[in-house]
């Protein structure tokens, strides 16, 4: 099944997370190398924009996600835009920077993580969700992990994603919960 992503972090996240179950092929393995388009609004939005393109394109059966960080002392800033927070050019370390600037004096911390799946099989279009709560650090942590995983602390831990590692996240995540409903979905059909 094609994951509609060119993102190597994520392509690795998801099929360890899939554990051998979905034999997946990313965008550069189909030779896809177009900018597809994510204007939406709001995360399922594009989500379906990215596998609908997909599928009119290769007719193919196909899954895309879209993921955003939700603070709530910012209104659910980032939100939509968390790739694109300091402006073009997906650079996560801007992103953090201008995160943790907006967030200085603010005293609610609480956040979450919300992924999107959109799964277009056989012509037909399904959703997935999936959500992680938990608070904005003051300061980041290293470790593995990518965008907002170094300043992230889901409830229940005292560290941020980077830290916990690559197994501790993909057990918890807001990605690993919508992908057990894709796969959950996927096993039943």
């Amino acid at each position: 099944m094609i994951f509609v992503t060119n993102n190597s972090h994520k392509l690795q996240e998801v099929s360890a997370m899939l554990g051998g179950k979905i034999n997946l092929q990313s965008l550069r393995d189909i030779g896809c190398m177009d900018d597809i388009p994510e204007t939406a609004e709001t995360l399922e939005g594009n989500a379906l924009m990215k596998a609908r393109y997909i599928y009119e394109h290769y007719g193919t059966d196909c899954f895309a996600d879209d993921t955003g960080l939700e603070v709530i002392a910012l209104g659910g800033e980032p939100g939509v835009y968390s790739a694109r927070y300091a402006g073009p050019g997906h650079d996560s370390e801007a992103n953090m920077q201008k995160l943790l600037a907006n967030m200085e004096g603010k005293s609610d911390r609480r956040a979450q993580f919300r992924t999107v799946i959109a799964l277009i099989k056989e012509g037909r279009e399904y959703l997935f969700e999936g959500i992680v709560t938990g608070c904005i650090m003051e300061e980041r942590e290293e470790g593995e992990g990518f965008g907002y995983d170094p300043i992230f602390c889901p409830d229940g831990y005292k560290h941020s994603f980077a830290y916990l590692g690559d197994e501790v996240k993909n057990r918890i995540s807001h990605r690993a919960r919508a992908m057990e409903k894709l796969v959950e979905f996927l096993g039943r059909e």
